[in-house]
C-alpha cells in the first residue's frame, strides 16, 4: 500500500514537474565550494579561513590563545555543566533533531584537523577532578589549524581554517574533492557505492579514504580504517548514531538514482548528478526550513521571515564565523543523551538491559558494525521516538568526563574543550560579543538571565569569574542565557545570521531560480518535502505510519509514545541504568620504539662491517692466491734450475715466527758451499736473501713443538740467533726435519732433537732483536775503547755485560749487516778476511777494535793502505788491473749497481791515463797514492758507515756520553745531542760538511752549461714542534692555489649549510617536523643541503675532458688542475662527513616523530602516507617510506663505494675498487628517489645536481665514442724492472700533447676496467706507446698477458683507449726555458715530451721555449733502462742542444764513506777522458746525491734574466715535490716576482 501510494504520488509529480525529461545542460557545483561566487571565488570554499565578525582577543593580539585571564575551564565544567542527567527537552524535540544537526554541522565547518605542526594548550586538572583523569598531570588540547600564511607577529590575527565547505551542498554525503567523491561512487546507474554483503548500506573503505579514524573509547587499539563505511563526511563514524543520519542521506541519493535510472535511458554520469542535485536541494530545504526552526524553537512570526527568501546576493560571505564554530554551534551538546534506545515497526522498545550496551561514552570511534548489527531501522526509529536531553546548561557525564580525547590519551571534558575552542579562536569575552551582534552588555551576572533554573550554579559561576562579566567566555556567557526555548538571544542570532548568510549568499541554492537547477514548480515541490519524506521513501522498511510527521520532534500522540519503556515524565535514558563508562587510558607511542631502532642500527652496522669484512676477504683471498702463485713459481723454479752447485735439495714454504708480532712468509734453501741454509722472501719481483746461517763445525739442537698441531720448530744454532718456523701441516714439518737430517748426514755437525710444548719453545728463543742488542752492546764497547782509550771497559758495563762482550763473536753475515752490504759482497769478504786474523770464521771483540782503531786513529796513507791490501788477493805487494777492476766491481755492488766487463775495463784505463800511468799494468802502493793524490783529502775524512739495527730502540749505536749537542752558534757541553758515529770517527754531521765539500769541488768542474750544481743532505729542524712549524709553513707555501681554492669551496659549502640551517632554525621555526624534532631537522637539512652540493660537485672533478679543456684557459692560473683528483677524495671526505651527522640526525627525528600521536604525525609528514590505524613507529619510516628505504639503501651504497675506496681496498682489490664506484648510477638515482617522496620538504637535490649531471654526461658522451674502438697491439715488451712496453695503433682521430695521459683497458682483463698511463710516445709519431710498471694485480696481470712465454703464437690482445687527458706537464712549451724534473717512476711523462722537444727543435724559433733542462733523480740508473735509452736517443738527435739533461744517483750519497768515495774517483777520471758517465754512458751528466734545488734553479734563473717566468715541472713523490716547490718559493720571494711557475704530478 505504501509504495503504492508513494508510486502515484511522484509519476504524478514527475509527469507535472518534468522530473525525468531531458534539459539543457546546467552548472555543476564544484565538490570543493569554489567558484560558487564568480566574483570572489574562494567565498565558502575548502580550506579557506573562518570569517571573523567579532575582533579577536588574543593574548599577544594575534597568536597565543586568549581568556590567559579567565578561569579554569575543567572549573568551569564543574561548576556549570555538571548535573543529573535523564531530563527531556522542553519542547519534545527528539535525538533525530540532536544527531541530524550534528550532520548538518559537520556538513558546514570541520576543523578537527590540528595545527600543524601540533600545538598544546594542557589544562591543569584541578585537585577536585582527579578522580576523572587520574595519573594524568594535565588534560591535552590541541589547537585548530590555521593558514600557514598567518604571521604570528602581525596584528592580523590567527587565521584557522574550515576544512569544509560553507555551503549546505552535500559535501558531507560526497565529500570535498572530485577524487574523494570518485572513490564513493558505485559506478553504475548514478548510485552511490554499497556494500556487497547488503546493498542498503556503504562500501567498505578499501581503497583507504583518510577518514578519521580515532581509537574506540573503549579500547585504545587502533582499528583498520578498511572496516569503517565510506561516507562524504571524514568523521561520518563519530558516533554510531552520527552514522544512522549519513547512511540515510546515502540511501536517499540512491533512491532517487534508482528512480532516474528506472525512468530515463541517461548514463551514469548524467544520473548521478541528477541524483545529487536533488538530494543536495531536499537537504538544503530540511536543514534551513525543518531543522533549524525547530533547533531555535521559532515562533510563526520569526518563521516567516526566516522562510522570506529573496534571491541569490553576490556580496553576501557564506563564511562560517568563530563565534558560530567555537561557540554558539556548540549549544547542541547540552541536548545529546547518554544513550539511544532502539525500537521496531511494531513500537517494541529495547528492555534497559539491551540498551545498557549503547552507552555513548563507550561508542565513539567504534568502528565495527554497530549499526548493522544494532539493526539501521530500530535505530533510526529509536531516535526519532526519544526525547533529547532537556535544553539547559547540564551535560551528560558522557560528554563532560567521557568524552574522547585526542590520541593517546582515551578521555577529555567536552565542556572545557568548546571553552578552549573558544579562547584558540581569539573570541572575545561575552560583552564584547553582544555589543558586536547589537545588544545590550550585560553589566552584571543578573543581567544575562534573571530567570536561570538554577540559582545555586549561577552564583557559583559569578562566584568563579569575580562577578566580572569582561572575564565570562563566550560560550559559558552563551549557556548561562539557555532558556526553555533553547538558545538564549546571543546564540540566536550568531545561528540564525550563519545559517541566513550561507542560503543568501548561495548561487545554487534550490529557490534561486536564476541559476537554472530547478522550475518553479520543482522549487515548490521540494519545498514540500520533509525529514519525513526522505525516512519513508529512503528506508522500505519503515512504513509511513511508523514514523511521526514531525520526526524532529517526539510529542503526545505520535506512533509508539505511549509504548516508551522510560519514565513518562523523562521519556529519556539515565546514565544510572547504564553500563559503566570506561576509564582514561594514556597510551605510550614510544613504547617497542627501541627494539626496531636497535635491529635498524643493527643491520646498517652489520652491513657496513660485513662490507669490510668482505674487503678483507677478498684481499686475503688475492693474497693468498699471489702467494700460492709464487710458491708455485718457485718450486717450477726450483724444478728448472739445473747444475746448480750453490742449492741442493727440496725448497720448504713456511711462516719465520720472528716475534710476538712479527711473522712473515719465507722460502728455506739447503745451501751446498759452504754448508748451510738460505732464507728468501716469496715476493718473485722483489726477491731477496733474508737470511743465511752457516751450518759448517755448528752446534744444531732441534726443538719440535708438541702441541699447536705440531707445526712449530725452532732451529738454535751457536753464534746465530735462533730460527722459528711454523709450517702449514705437520707432514710439510717432518719433511723439513728429514730433509737437514739427510742434508748433515756427512758433516760433523752436532745434532740433537727435542720435543717440548709451543710456549715454552718460544719461550726459550732467541730473535733477531736479542741477538742485536748483544752486538750493539759490542759495536759500543768498540767505539768507546778507539775514541777513548784510557776509558776501561769495566767503567761503562757491568762484569757480567763485560764478559758476554768479550764473549760475543761477529759472523760474516752479521758483519754485512752492520756495513748495510749484501752478504756476497766482495768488500764484505775482503774486509772480513782482514779482520778475522784467527781466521775462525768471526770476529771477535779485539779484531773488531783493531779495524775500528785504524780507522779513528789513522791518516789517509792508512786507509788507503788497507785498501791496497784488501784488493792484494794474491799479497804480492802489486795490485793488477784485474784487481783493480775487482776493486772497482765490488764497489760497484756495494752501491747497488753494475757496469758491463767493458765499462769496467774502460773505467780502470781512464783512470790510468788520467794519471799519466797509461804503460803500467801493476801498481806499486806508491803508483795507488799517486792515483789518488787529488784526492787523499776526501780519502781522510772518508768513513766507514755503521748500519743501526731498524729494530733497536735506542737512537744511536754510540753510548749517550760519547755524545754533545751543539747550539746554533757555538759547541757546547751543556747542550747535548745524539750524533751517529761512522768506523772512521768522527760524527754524522762532519761528514754531512765533507759532503757538502766534496760536491762544491765538484762543481767547480766545468760543465756544459755553465751552471753549479751541489748535492745536498737536507736539515730538519731539531726540536719536534719546529719540524711541525716548519712543515705547515712549507705546505702552505707549496700549496697557495690549492688553499685558496679549498677554502673558497668551503665558503660556499658553508654558506649553503648555514642558508638552510637559518630557514629551518627561524623561518619555518613554527612549521611541521621543525618544531616537533627541534634543531635536529635544522641540522639534517643543512646536512642534507651540504650533501647535495658535494656529491653532485664529484661529478665535476671526475669530468676528465672538461678539466684538460679548462687547462688550456685562463682558469688554469688561478686553480690546481692537477689537483682534481685529490679535490674528488676530499670532497667524498666532506659528503661522507656529512652523511653521517644526516645519518644521526633523522634516527633522532624518527625518534621523535616515533613519539608523537598518529593524527599529529599525519599532519607533520603529509607525504608519508600510512592507514590511519597504523602508528607509525621508527620502523614505518624508516623500513616503510619511499624515503626511509632509499635512505637505507643509499647507506649500503654508500658502504660499499666508500670501503672499496679506501687504500687498502685500491691496492689489492683494484677490479673490485673499479666495480664499486660504478654503482654511481644507482647512488645518484636513489639520491633522486630519496628527496623525491617529499617527507621534509620539495626535493631540491635537482638544483643542485643537474648543471654538474649535465657536464658529466657530455664529458661521458665524449669518453665513450672513443673507448668503443678497440685498439691494435703492435708491439709488446718485456722490459727489466718490472716495466712492460706496449705500443698500439694511434687512431686518425686522435690529437695530444706531450705530457698527457691516457686510460687504457686490456680486453682480457675486462673491458670495463680501465687505468690511467702517462703516454711515452710523441705527438709526432705515427704509433702510441705507454711504459707500465708491474706494481698491482692488474699492472702484474697485464705483464702476464703480454709476456711472450704466455702468447705463444697468438696475436697481441687489443686494448681500449680513453682519452687523451691533460695535465700540467702539457704545458712546458709555454715558457721560454723549461725545467723538468723527474723521480723515479715519475720521469714517464717527460719520455713524451723529451722526444717532443728534440723534434722542435728545428722550428724552435717559432716556439716560446728555447730551452729545455731536464733532472733525472733515480736511485740507481738501472731501475729504468728503458728511460736510459731515450735520452741516449735524445742526445744522438738534439744538434742544437735544445735539451741539457743531468742525473742524480741518489743511492750514492746514501753510502757516502769510504766504499763510494773510491767511486767518485773513477767517474772523474772517466768523465774527463771520454765527456760521458762511466755509470750511464750518457753525456748527460751525473752527480751522485740529491740536488741542491735553490742553488740549482737560481743558476738557471741568473743565466736566463731575460726570461720570466720559467717554467718548473716535476713528477716524483710528495718529499720531492715539496722541495722543489720550497725552493721557487724561496727564489721568488728573493727576486720580489714570480720567476718560477711550478707544476707537478704527484705519485
Amino acid at each position: 500500500m505504501k509504495w503504492f501510494v508513494i508510486s502515484v504520488v511522484l509519476s504524478v509529480a514527475s509527469a507535472h514537474l518534468h522530473i525525468f525529461q531531458d534539459s539543457d545542460p546546467v552548472e555543476q557545483q564544484s565538490y570543493n565550494g569554489w567558484y560558487n561566487n564568480p566574483d570572489r571565488p574562494d567565498f565558502g570554499g575548502t580550506e579557506t579561513s573562518l570569517m571573523r565578525s567579532l575582533p579577536s582577543a588574543y593574548s599577544d593580539g594575534s597568536y597565543s590563545m586568549a581568556g590567559h585571564d579567565r578561569p579554569n575551564p575543567l572549573i568551569i565544567s564543574e561548576t556549570l555543566a555538571k548535573g543529573k542527567a535523564g531530563m527531556t527537552s522542553h519542547n519534545n524535540k527528539s535525538l533525530l533533531l540532536v544527531f541530524f544537526g550534528k550532520h548538518v554541522v559537520h556538513e558546514i565547518v570541520d576543523t578537527h584537523r590540528s595545527s600543524c605542526p601540533p600545538e598544546y594548550e594542557h589544562i591543569d586538572i584541578p585537585s577536585d577532578r582527579k578522580d576523572s583523569f587520574p595519573d594524568a598531570p594535565n588534560m591535552p588540547f590541541k589547537r585548530s589549524v590555521h593558514m600557514e600564511e598567518t604571521d604570528p607577529h602581525a596584528n592580523s590575527g590567527r587565521k584557522q581554517v574550515n576544512l569544509a565547505t560553507s555551503w549546505i551542498d552535500g559535501s558531507s554525503i560526497y565529500g570535498t574533492t572530485h577524487a574523494w567523491t570518485s572513490a564513493l561512487r558505485h559506478g553504475y546507474g548514478g548510485k552511490l557505492a554499497y556494500s556487497e554483503r547488503n546493498a542498503d548500506f556503504p562500501e567498505m573503505n578499501m581503497e583507504g579514504l583518510p577518514m578519521v579514524n580515532y581509537p574506540a573509547s573503549n579500547d585504545t587499539t587502533l582499528r583498520d580504517s578498511k572496516y569503517l563505511k565510506k561516507f562524504g563526511n571524514p568523521r561520518g563514524h563519530e558516533t554510531p548514531f552520527l552514522s544512522v543520519i549519513g547512511i540515510l542521506m546515502f540511501r536517499w541519493h540512491n533512491y532517487w538514482a534508482d528512480e532516474f535510472d528506472k525512468n530515463t535511458d541517461w548514463d551514469d554520469e548524467r544520473i548521478f548528478h541528477e541524483a545529487r542535485k536533488w538530494v543536495i536541494a531536499t537537504y538544503q530545504k530540511i536543514a534551513f526550513y525543518d531543522w533549524l526552526p525547530a533547533f531555535l524553537d521559532l515562533d510563526e512570526d520569526e518563521i516567516r521571515t526566516l522562510n522570506k527568501y529573496s534571491g541569490y546576493k553576490v556580496y553576501v560571505n557564506p563564511g562560517i564565523s568563530h563565534e558560530f564554530q567555537a561557540a554558539a554551534m556548540r549549544y547542541g551538546h547540552t541536548m545529546v543523551p547518554p544513550a539511544v534506545l532502539k525500537r521496531n515497526t511494531y513500537c517494541e522498545y529495547s528492555k534497559l538491559s539491551e540498551i545498557r550496551g549503547n552507552r555513548l561514552c563507550n561508542l565513539y570511534w567504534n568502528p565495527g558494525d554497530v549499526v548493522e548489527d544494532a539493526g539501521f531501522e530500530e535505530l533510526l526509529l529509536g531516535m526519532v521516538s526519544q526525547r533529547a536531553e532537556k535544553e539547559d546548561h547540564i551535560f551528560v557525564e558522557d560528554l563532560r568526563t567521557f568524552s574522547y580525547g585526542p590520541h593517546g590519551f582515551s578521555r577529555s571534558d567536552l565542556v572545557a574543550t568548546d571553552i578552549l575552542r573558544g579562547r584558540d579562536h581569539g573570541l572575545p569575552d561575552y560583552n564584547t560579543a553582544r555589543k558586536a551582534y547589537g545588544l545590550d552588555e550585560a553589566n552584571t551576572f543578573f543581567d544575562i538571565n534573571p530567570n536561570f533554573e538554577d540559582l545555586e550554579v549561577f552564583l557559583k559561576v559569578m562566584d568563579l569569574h569575580g562577578n566580572m562579566t569582561n572575564k565570562l567566555d563566550l560560550w559559558t556567557g552563551g549557556m548561562l542565557e539557555t532558556t526553555e526555548r533553547g538558545p538564549g538571544e546571543l546564540f540566536r542570532k550568531i545561528i540564525m545570521d550563519q545559517f541566513t548568510r550561507i542560503r543568501d549568499g548561495d548561487r545554487f541554492w534550490f529557490e534561486n531560480e536564476k541559476n537554472g537547477l530547478f522550475t518553479e514548480k520543482q522549487i515548490a515541490f521540494i519545498q514540500n518535502l520533509t525529514i519525513y519524506d526522505v525516512i519513508t521513501l529512503s528506508v522500505p522498511d519503515i512504513g509511513m505510519d511508523d514514523v511521526q510527521k514531525d520526526p524532529f520532534h517526539f510529542r503526545e500522540g505520535d506512533p509508539c509514545f505511549d509504548e516508551d519503556v522510560l519514565e513518562e515524565i523523562s521519556r529519556a535514558a539515565r546514565e544510572d541504568d547504564l553500563e559503566a563508562c570506561t576509564p582514561l587510558e594514556i597510551f605510550d607511542f614510544f613504547e617497542g620504539t627501541y627494539v626496531s631502532l636497535i635491529i635498524t642500527a643493527v643491520i646498517v652496522v652489520a652491513w657496513i662491517v660485513g662490507v669490510m669484512l668482505v674487503v678483507f676477504i677478498l684481499a686475503k683471498r688475492q693474497s693468498r692466491k699471489s702467494k700460492k702463485a709464487r710458491q708455485v713459481n718457485l718450486r717450477r723454479r726450483s724444478t728448472r734450475r739445473k747444475n746448480n752447485d750453490e742449492i741442493v735439495g727440496a725448497r720448504s714454504v713456511a711462516d719465520e715466527w720472528c716475534g710476538p708480532k712479527d711473522t712473515r712468509t719465507v722460502e728455506v734453501c739447503f745451501r751446498k758451499t759452504p754448508r748451510g741454509l738460505i732464507i728468501y722472501n716469496t715476493d718473485l719481483k722483489k726477491r731477496k736473501v733474508l737470511r743465511t746461517i752457516d751450518l759448517v763445525d755448528q752446534r744444531i739442537t732441534l726443538f719440535l713443538s708438541q702441541d699447536n698441531d705440531r707445526r712449530t720448530l725452532l732451529l738454535k744454532v751457536e753464534k746465530e740467533y735462533d730460527l722459528v718456523l711454523i709450517f702449514d701441516h705437520e707432514e710439510n714439518r717432518g719433511i723439513f726435519v728429514e730433509s737437514l737430517e739427510d742434508f748433515l748426514l756427512d758433516t760433523h755437525v752436532m745434532t740433537g732433537t727435542v720435543e717440548i710444548k709451543d710456549k715454552e719453545l718460544r719461550k726459550m728463543v732467541i730473535t733477531k732483536d736479542k741477538r742485536q742488542e748483544n752486538l750493539e752492546r759490542f759495536v759500543r764497547a768498540a767505539f768507546v775503547h778507539a775514541f777513548e782509550p784510557e776509558v776501561a771497559l769495566e767503567d761503562k758495563y757491568n762484569e757480567s755485560e763485560s764478559r758476554e762482550i768479550l764473549a760475543t763473536e761477529m759472523t760474516k753475515n752479521e758483519f754485512a749487516d752492520i756495513l748495510k752490504l749484501t752478504k756476497k759482497s766482495m768488500f764484505v769478504d775482503l774486509m772480513f778476511e782482514l779482520a778475522d786474523k784467527d781466521k775462525n770464521g768471526t770476529i771477535s771483540f779485539r779484531e773488531f777494535l783493531d779495524v775500528t782503531v785504524i780507522f779513528a786513529e789513522g791518516k789517509a796513507e792508512d786507509k788507503l793502505q788497507m785498501m791496497f791490501n784488501m784488493y792484494d788477493t794474491d799479497n804480492s805487494g802489486m795490485l793488477s788491473r784485474q784487481e783493480l777492476e775487482g776493486m772497482l766491481k765490488s764497489l760497484l755492488e756495494m752501491a747497488k749497481t753494475s757496469m758491463e766487463e767493458n765499462q769496467v775495463q774502460e773505467g780502470i784505463s781512464a783512470m790510468f791515463i788520467n794519471a799519466g800511468l797509461e804503460n803500467k799494468n801493476d801498481l806499486t802502493f806508491d803508483d795507488f797514492q799517486e792515483l789518488m793524490a787529488d784526492h787523499m783529502e776526501d780519502l781522510g775524512n772518508a768513513s766507514l758507515k755503521i748500519q743501526e739495527s731498524s729494530n733497536s730502540r735506542r737512537p744511536s749505536l754510540i753510548p749517550p756520553d760519547l755524545t754533545r749537542r751543539q747550539s746554533a752558534d757555538q759547541p757546547s757541553p751543556l747542550m747535548e745531542q745524539p750524533r751517529r758515529w761512522s768506523l772512521i770517527g768522527g760524527t754524522e754531521n762532519k761528514i754531512n760538511t765533507q759532503l757538502r765539500q766534496f760536491g762544491r769541488r765538484d762543481s767547480r768542474r766545468p760543465s756544459e752549461d755553465n751552471l753549479s750544481i751541489e748535492i745536498i743532505k737536507k736539515q730538519y729542524p731539531r726540536t719536534p714542534w719546529k719540524r711541525s712549524l716548519k712543515a705547515y709553513m712549507t705546505y702552505t707555501e707549496n700549496h697557495l692555489s690549492h688553499i685558496f681554492c679549498l677554502i673558497l669551496y668551503c665558503m660556499i659549502l658553508i654558506g649553503v649549510v648555514a642558508y638552510k640551517f637559518y630557514v629551518y632554525t627561524f623561518e619555518s621555526e613554527h612549521k611541521g617536523m621543525r618544531a616537533v624534532t627541534g634543531l635536529g631537522l635544522s641540522i639534517t637539512r643543512a646536512a642534507a643541503a651540504a650533501q647535495s652540493f658535494t656529491f653532485a660537485t664529484l661529478l665535476i672533478t671526475v669530468s676528465r675532458n672538461f678539466i684538460t679543456k679548462l687547462r688550456e684557459t685562463f682558469f688554469s692560473k688561478y686553480i690546481p688542475i692537477d689537483s682534481f683528483l685529490e679535490l674528488h677524495k676530499i670532497v667524498a671526505y666532506m659528503a661522507l662527513f656529512f652523511s653521517v651527522i644526516h645519518i644521526v640526525g633523522h634516527f633522532s627525528n624518527f625518534m621523535h616523530l616515533t613519539a608523537q600521536p598518529a593524527d599529529d604525525v599525519t599532519c607533520l609528514v603529509r607525504a608519508a602516507f600510512h592507514r590511519t590505524n597504523e602508528l607509525p613507529k621508527f620502523y614505518h619510516w624508516v623500513w616503510t617510506t619511499v624515503t626511509g628505504v632509499s635512505g637505507v639503501l643509499l647507506v649500503m651504497v654508500m658502504a660499499v663505494m666508500y670501503t672499496f675506496a679506501t687504500q687498502y681496498a685500491r691496492r689489492r682489490v683494484f677490479r673490485f675498487f673499479w666495480t664499486a664506484h660504478q654503482l654511481f648510477v644507482v647512488f645518484y638515482a636513489l639520491c633522486i628517489v630519496h628527496g623525491s617522496a617529499r617527507l621534509v620538504q620539495n626535493p631540491d637535490f635537482h638544483k643542485y645536481f643537474l648543471p654538474p649531471l649535465i657536464l658529466f654526461t657530455i664529458d661521458k658522451l665524449i669518453s665513450t665514442s672513443r673507448k668503443k674502438v678497440e685498439i691494435p697491439v703492435l708491439e709488446a715488451k718485456i722490459l727489466p724492472s718490472e716495466v712492460t712496453n706496449l705500443v698500439f695503433v694511434r687512431p686518425k682521430t686522435f690529437e695530444y700533447k706531450s705530457g698527457q695521459w691516457v686510460r687504457i683497458a686490456c680486453l682480457p682483463l675486462g673491458s670495463r676496467e680501465y687505468h690511467p698511463f702517462t703516454l711515452t710516445s710523441a705527438p709526432h709519431e705515427d704509433n702510441l706507446s705507454v711504459h707500465v710498471r708491474a706494481v698491482g694485480p692488474w699492472t702484474t696481470a697485464l705483464r702476464k698477458v703480454y709476456d711472450p712465454e704466455n702468447l705463444e703464437d697468438n696475436p697481441l690482445p687489443k686494448i681500449l683507449l680513453d682519452g687523451p687527458y691533460g695535465e700540467g706537464h702539457q704545458d712546458w712549451f709555454k715558457f721560454g726555458v723549461s725545467i723538468l724534473v723527474g723521480a723515479g717512476i715519475g720521469v714517464t711523462p717527460f719520455a713524451s715530451i723529451l722526444k717532443d722537444t728534440v723534434h722542435n727543435a728545428d722550428r724552435r724559433q717559432q716556439l716560446p721555449c728555447k730551452k729545455v733542462y731536464f733532472i733525472w733523480i733515480t736511485r740507481t740508473q738501472k731501475h729504468f733502462e728503458w728511460f736510459t735509452d731515450i735520452i741516449s736517443a735524445v742526445e744522438t738527435n738534439d744538434n742544437h742542444r735544445f735539451v741539457s739533461s743531468h742525473i742524480f744517483i741518489t743511492q750514492f750519497f746514501e753510502e757516502f764513506d769510504l766504499r763510494t768515495t773510491m767511486l767518485y774517483v773513477c767517474e772523474r777520471h772517466f768523465y774527463k777522458v771520454s765527456n760521458r758517465s762511466l755509470f750511464t754512458g750518457l753525456r748527460s751528466e751525473t752527480h751522485f746525491g740529491r740536488p741542491d734545488f735553490v742553488q740549482f734553479l737560481n743558476t738557471i734563473a741568473e743565466k736566463h734574466s731575460n726570461v720570466s717566468p720559467i717554467g718548473v715541472f716535476s713528477c716524483g713523490p710528495p718529499q720531492m715535490n715539496t722541495g722543489l716547490v720550497s725552493a721557487c718559493n724561496e727564489l721568488n720571494k728573493m727576486y720580489g716576482t714570480v720567476r718560477l711557475s711550478h707544476h707537478s704530478e704527484t705519485f
